[in-house]
């Protein structure tokens, strides 16, 4: 891993968020909720439309951690889940952007505060991840 400083804004990382993503993810996870695939389910219980899982999403903050600490141990990595993800059915999607900033390094841990949206609204609250460095 890079020297991270307190300060350091990390380079966003930008995610493609598919259908097809969902359905991968369902498999891995055992999660076969239907509003993670059926538009008439998602928008019978009030949802714009089919949602990304939310640990999908956080999975995703999490790979960009990844990369920019060229996967350091993760102490902790948490969020509050704030608003959905909505995944059109074409072929394009969505786009997921996470962004971080170095807030402390000591004890050799680097504690990172993420900012992670999709068309420019945030989509997890108070995301954070704590490395080691």
């Amino acid at each position: 891993m890079s020297a991270l400083e307190a300060g350091t804004v990390l380079e966003p990382q930008t995610y493609p968020v598919t259908r097809a993503h969902l359905v991968r993810y369902a498999g891995a996870s055992g999660d076969f909720n239907p509003i993670h695939w059926s538009d008439r389910v998602a928008t019978s219980v009030g949802l714009p439309g089919v949602i990304a899982h939310g640990m999908f999403t956080q999975a995703l903050a999490a790979r960009a951690v990844a990369t920019w600490t060229d996967g350091a141990d993760v102490v902790e990595l948490g969020c509050k889940f704030t608003n959905p993800v909505v995944v059109p059915d074409d072929d394009e999607g969505v786009e997921v952007v996470v962004g971080g900033t170095v807030k402390k390094v000591e004890d050799g841990l680097v504690t990172i505060a993420l900012e992670v949206t999709c068309g420019g609204q945030k989509v997890l609250g108070m995301p954070k991840a704590v490395v080691r460095a």
